[in-house]
């Protein structure tokens, strides 16, 4: 059985072509198979109350009653998560025996309440804090792509890639601070949406970075992420409409251009080309904002000044159980003074009224999601290239973080190339309008896609 979307499965589910049951004992069989990913792409398992749950939604509906709208349909949730009775260990070592959560996080009681079910959590970078998705205490689950070499699943949210590409679960949930949904959507070939900050509640969710913190979803297509957002955030019916007017995309080439390597850039190039045969108009435009980021970042910006905020009496007494690389990036944030924290904060405001002024008139802003394929996980074996490699991953999605836009991947490779993702970004509160552009994307390479 290969999961279906989230409309279909929900339509199948109601009409009787396949049980709750079902879908949830595939899900489980896939992530349990000794040859597949699962072990690595999930860190926990709740099979048998996701079987019995299943088995009561089957019931409920052979006696006639009313479920929730996907009831039945299973999920992964990263590890960040509180989910009332299991410990939230945010992908580390140090909190494995911390004590259970006494209640849902109210993204996944949402989950819960729309019908999903949670079949277990997902790996993920200790902390959310990296791009590359690494995990040197629960192993590291590798790409679809180039399986044998073994390539990076991108981070924070790398089980959820993972397994939502090789199909252990139509849905994962995620979380994306700098790019954490979006950059396993890229390097696993799926679609990872992050969402206008505020619109989603975090409480009881590891925080990263409380100004940056965002949850969003990964799944096989547009409609789904749409769906699942509208699950989150409780603020729309989840129906994308079609574009109002012909899309004009801004493509602020000279921000990444020289960064990206020579497969993001063919199929980047190639994407354009099919959109603008579909009749969408591309402007390349120069956005100052943009050119300014990398130095203002560059001893860790606001995610390490709120990290370390979090984390610094933590580390006092049990730092050496850290991942020691995501320890010393988190330890950055104690050299930003707060007059200068202040300063960043001012900045970014200022910035965002600029790069909002800016995009009057455009849709979205393109680029590609991340600056290369997904590197083999030998390559980061080395700090330096590990700290190289992790810029790379993040440089382009993290404009979205910072600039306080929404954003969505899309897969822009065709079948057997590397994967690679196309990013749209809009200003805060255009989430609707980023899936229909997106959705208008995702019908232009089809054909690309499938070719």
């Amino acid at each position: 059985m290969t999961f279906k979307p989230l409309r279909a499965l929900a339509h199948d589910l109601d009409a009787g072509a396949v049980t709750a049951q079902e879908l949830v004992e595939t899900a489980l069989a896939r992530i349990q198979d000794p040859a597949g990913e699962g072990a690595r792409a999930f860190l926990t398992l709740d099979g048998a109350a996701a079987v019995e749950l299943a088995q009561f939604y089957d019931r409920q509906r052979r006696a006639g009653r009313s479920v929730p709208p996907f009831a039945g349909i299973p999920v992964g949730a990263k590890d960040l998560f509180d989910i009332k009775g299991q410990v939230t260990r945010a992908g580390s070592a140090i909190l494995a025996n911390a004590p259970p959560a006494q209640a849902d996080a109210p993204a996944i009681a949402r989950v819960k309440a729309a019908g999903f079910i949670v079949v277990g959590r997902n790996n993920m970078t200790e902390f959310a804090y990296s791009g590359v998705g690494l995990n040197p205490h629960y192993g590291t689950p590798r790409s679809p792509y180039d399986r044998k070499t073994g390539r990076i699943p991108g981070g924070s949210s790398s089980g959820a890639g993972v397994a939502v590409a090789d199909g252990m679960v139509p849905l994962a949930i995620g979380t994306d601070t700098g790019g954490s949904c979006r950059i396993p959507a890229a390097y696993n070939g799926v679609v990872g949406y992050k969402p206008s900050t505020g619109r989603i509640p975090t409480a009881g969710a590891y925080p990263l970075s409380k100004t940056l913190d965002s949850i969003g979803p990964l799944a096989r297509t547009v409609e789904c992420c749409a769906l699942t957002d509208a699950v989150l955030a409780g603020d729309w019916d989840g129906v994308i409409a079609p574009p109002r007017h012909g899309l004009r995309f801004a493509v602020p080439r000279s921000y990444f251009e020289g960064t990206i390597d020579e497969d993001v850039a063919a199929h980047f190039d190639r994407a354009l080309s099919h959109l603008g045969e579909a009749g969408i108009a591309i402007a390349e435009v120069a956005f100052d904002e943009l050119s300014q980021l990398p130095a203002i970042n560059s001893k860790g910006g606001i995610s390490a000044v709120e990290a370390m905020l979090h984390h610094r009496a933590q580390i006092a007494s049990l730092g050496e159980g850290y991942d020691q690389r995501v320890r010393r990036r988190i330890e950055l944030g104690a050299l930003i003074s707060a007059p200068d924290y202040a300063d960043l904060l001012a900045m970014r405001k200022s910035l965002i009224a600029q790069f909002n002024r800016g995009m009057t008139g455009f849709d979205a802003l393109v680029m590609p999601t991340t600056c290369n394929i997904a590197p083999a996980i030998s390559a980061l074996a080395r700090d330096e290239e590990y700290l190289r490699l992790n810029f790379l991953s993040l440089r382009n999605t993290f404009t979205g973080n910072f600039l306080d836009c929404c954003g969505i991947s899309l897969p822009m490779h065709k079948e057997g190339e590397p994967p690679t993702g196309l990013m749209l970004m809009a200003p805060h509160g255009q989430d609707q309008q980023v899936f229909s552009a997106a959705q208008a994307v995702e019908s232009a390479l089809a054909s690309l896609r499938s070719a």
